[in-house]
């Protein structure tokens, strides 16, 4: 990756260079990761204060419910952290009888929360600061008020039409009863405290303390069958990573139950192809990364789920280079093909991404799934709960069945790029089935193509759909979307405001033995920041 300073795509930011580096979708919460730094934190301290003050000043994407992944390498070895929450003990088929599908919202489609057993174990394990200390500017903002940003607030809006009636949405989040507009100061005091109660236990009373008994308590009242034994036996888990090289680099990602295998092998599947030979922008190019991710994600929506549960398809099943050339070999290199599932085996969402000056480089992602998540708020908290639960299947031969104590399909993946000379990038793309796709159009055009980390999050995105369908950003010239009508690509175009549909990027490129290169996607509200 060069540094570039002729940009030929809309948005005419540079890549923000330092030492220490915070990049994420708000700049409150940017500012909040770099006060750690300023205050001798690392890495891990400014990812974790910054993912608790998007809570506060970003519900549209996350919360306190929510759940987390983490990538993040300590400056001798890559680790990779898994904190999704599994379904409650009392889920089984019969709960779901009748359905063709787990609900999307309400107390149905909520899982275990996560994400704040994230905060604690990355703290406890490589953070430097005090515990409490990461919490402070996301409860100064939460009992102050902030004025929600542009991005933000045309979400909320959106949200609360759909959203209103759901349990405890309407007191926490449209006050006057109504969103916020933006510039609007917001302000949750029930935030604060559970924020307070979190920092003082070290997560204790969410899981096991006052806040799990309010939780319980509001499920048991609409008759989930989350309970206080659910939320006390979550444990995050510590699980690696999995990885595919593509040349000189390689792309890490978290193991199922995430779709960040499907990033993994669209890249070797782009392997074997003429992808080298071609530019950034080359309709070519764009037909085979749209191909390699379409075969990519029929299989990981045919086989990924909690990786206990893959025992018929399992991850090296999926990854054999071998079979990766098969699904290469079927591509057409002229013509846009509607793929079904291969035989693998024989017979968006809130990012941000940190880095320090002793080398220490964090990927993080943490997300209520759908917007606000379940739309179910706990009373007096401004606890939003997730809706996790609807990446289940129904499908009683599916391994992503439905069951008891089991993790769902997880959309939220964060990225990490190695290369021959260690770390390289750390890096994620937002917005639901997006994230996979993202990931792998960022790590061409900054390894392959060379374009600088603020080039890649602003080039015009593409994302497959169903069929023969491919979303693309109203940015994209004519003549390359004629191109790709011309070979049978089924068009439908977006805004780039769309920030569900084509993700938020925020990407941390190392520049060589001393300092980063940091990115933030006009599509969000954030940007990058450091010193």
């Amino acid at each position: 990756m060069h540094l570039q300073t002729n940009h030929p795509y809309p948005s005419r930011r540079s890549a923000v260079l330092a030492d220490n580096m915070v990049v994420t979708s708000q700049p409150l919460a940017a500012q909040a990761g770099l006060s750690m730094l300023a205050q001798g934190g690392n890495a891990v301290d400014a990812a974790l204060a910054t993912a608790i003050a998007l809570t506060v000043v970003e519900p549209t994407g996350n919360g306190i419910g929510s759940d987390a992944f983490a990538i993040l390498w300590d400056g001798d070895t890559l680790h990779g952290l898994n904190a999704s929450g599994r379904a409650p003990a009392g889920w089984d088929a019969a709960r779901f009888a009748g359905m063709d599908a787990v609900p999307y919202r309400g107390w149905e489609s909520v899982t275990v929360p996560g994400a704040v057993s994230a905060w604690v174990s990355l703290s406890e394990r490589f953070g430097k600061l005090p515990f409490e200390t990461l919490f402070a500017p996301a409860i100064h903002l939460a009992e102050n008020g902030f004025p929600v940003s542009p991005v933000i607030a045309s979400l909320w809006a959106r949200a609360a039409v759909e959203l209103r009636d759901q349990p405890g949405f309407a007191a926490t989040f449209m006050p006057g009863g109504r969103a916020p507009k933006a510039g609007e100061y917001f302000t949750s005091p029930g935030h604060a405290h559970s924020l307070r109660r979190i920092a003082q236990t070290k997560g204790k009373a969410f899981y096991e303390g006052d806040l799990a008994e309010q939780i319980a308590a509001f499920a048991a009242e609409h008759g989930s069958a989350l309970n206080a034994s659910d939320l006390a036996m979550h444990q995050p888990e510590w699980c690696g990573t999995i990885s595919k090289a593509f040349d000189e680099v390689t792309l890490h990602e978290i193991p199922p139950n995430g779709q960040g295998i499907a990033a993994l092998m669209g890249l070797g599947i782009l392997s074997h192809t003429s992808i080298r030979d071609l530019d950034a922008d080359d309709p070519i190019a764009l037909h085979l990364q749209i191909e390699a991710m379409k075969l990519a994600l029929r299989d990981a929506e045919s086989y990924v789920a909690d990786a206990g549960h893959m025992n018929d398809v399992t991850v090296d099943h999926l990854l054999d280079d071998g079979y990766l050339a098969k699904r290469a070999a079927e591509i057409d290199p002229a013509r846009a093909s509607d793929f079904g599932a291969g035989a693998p085996k024989d017979g968006g969402t809130v990012y941000l991404s940190t880095a320090d000056a002793s080398g220490m480089m964090v990927s993080f992602i943490q997300s209520n799934y759908a917007g606000f998540g379940s739309g179910v708020v706990v009373p007096d908290t401004g606890i939003a709960l997730q809706n996790r639960g609807a990446g289940f299947s129904l499908d009683p031969a599916h391994q992503n069945h439905v069951a008891g104590g089991k993790r769902p399909f997880h959309t939220i993946i964060p990225g990490f790029l190695m290369g021959p000379d260690g770390p390289l990038m750390s890096f994620g793309v937002m917005g639901g089935p997006m994230q996979a796709q993202g990931h792998v159009q960022m790590v061409l055009r900054t390894q392959l193509w060379d374009q600088d980390v603020q080039m890649a999050a602003d080039a015009p995105r593409w994302r497959v759909t169903e069929g023969l369908g491919v979303a693309c950003e109203t940015t994209l010239p004519d003549a390359t979307l004629a191109a790709l009508r011309s070979m049978g690509h089924q068009i439908t175009l977006e805004a780039p405001d769309n920030a569900f549909g084509f993700g938020g990027a925020q990407l941390i490129h190392r520049l060589g033995a001393r300092g980063y290169a940091g990115g933030s996607d006009p599509r969000k509200d954030g940007g990058a920041a450091g010193f």
